[in-house]
């Protein structure tokens, strides 16, 4: 069988890795068809619609399309603290200001960008308006594609943003910007991005399933213990960047692991309730309906490397 892969143009997701490695569909026992997509949103609309099997998202969109039907489950981790708040480099940000009702209350009737309705930043973001009472006084300007939010950073259509580690660097570089608030204060042990699979698939196909793991298992080790030479190989094969961006993408928020926490699981829950009552989701998912730890338990083994970072000699 040939087995859908939906992805996401983000760097440090192990789905680059993967794609460049010519022994990825034999070592799998498949074929691979790789399908790039702008949002976890589409992603998840995608798998509803039966086109994919297997897809990186992030667990907001995930719980969206969990809590309105799509027979979805989350089957590994990836990323932990994958947001970064970012603004202009004469804008107030952390560590001078400790308090980011602060930080985002210098941007009152300004226009903060995020990527897609639904994903995690966006999520992020309306989440840290609400709690800090600055919902409806910033304008929230939605992006179909990453790439988009650094040109309009760049162009002064939008103040400040939420969105990848990718995002901070390419802003920092092309358009005078700063990480204003980092990622691990935003929401520690937030999921970043998860592996998501069709619940049919999981069902017909377990074995091919764990083998997908274990390929996922190990390229974030490479990630971690290789850094440099993970980036050096992810910028080769997308060609459109140098192996230096990459790697300090990669370093920006340096937590990655294919386990299934109890931080992991718990975060996400939380994330689930925040949803609710800013109206993205109508009900809570129970954690066995957004979770299938069986596999990845058996192949990951106990432990988790999320904590650990990314190995500083293998830059």
């Amino acid at each position: 069988m040939t087995v859908r892969i939906g992805h996401l143009s983000t760097f440090y997701h192990t789905s680059i890795l993967l794609m460049a490695d010519k022994t990825t569909a034999e070592r799998l026992g498949a074929e691979t068809e790789w399908i790039l997509m702008g949002t976890g949103p589409d992603l998840v609309g995608a798998i509803g619609r039966g086109e994919l099997e297997i897809a990186y998202i992030g667990l907001p969109p995930a719980l969206v399309g969990i809590s309105g039907g799509v027979p979805i489950v989350c089957v590994a981790g990836g990323h932990e603290e994958g947001t970064v708040a970012i603004g202009r480099v004469e804008d107030s940000g952390y560590p001078e200001h400790r308090d980011l009702g602060a930080v985002l209350g210098q941007y009152e009737g300004e226009r903060i960008g995020v990527p897609g309705k639904g994903s995690i930043h966006d999520v992020i973001l309306a989440d840290a308006l609400a709690r800090h009472g600055l919902t409806g006084k910033i304008d929230i300007v939605n992006f179909r594609w990453a790439d988009m939010v650094t040109e309009a950073l760049a162009e002064g259509n939008v103040r400040a943003a939420f969105g990848t580690p990718a995002l901070a660097v390419s802003a920092r570089r092309y358009a005078r910007c700063k990480i204003i608030w980092p990622p691990n204060l935003l929401w520690p042990e937030n999921p970043s991005y998860g592996i998501l699979a069709r619940k049919e698939f999981v069902e017909a196909a377990p074995e091919l399933l764990k083998s997908f793991l274990l390929l996922h298992e190990e390229a974030t080790k490479r990630i971690r213990e290789v850094p440099g030479e993970a980036a050096s190989t992810i910028a080769k094969f997308v060609s459109v960047v140098e192996s230096d961006f990459v790697l300090e993408a990669i370093s920006v928020s340096p937590r990655y692991c294919a386990a299934l926490t109890p931080g992991f699981i718990d975060c996400t829950m939380r994330f689930a309730g925040a949803m609710k009552s800013l109206g993205y989701i109508e009900r809570i998912p129970g954690m066995e309906e957004v979770f299938d730890s069986s596999f990845i338990n058996e192949v990951h083994g106990p432990g988790e490397h999320y904590s650990k970072g990314i190995n500083k000699g293998g830059l």
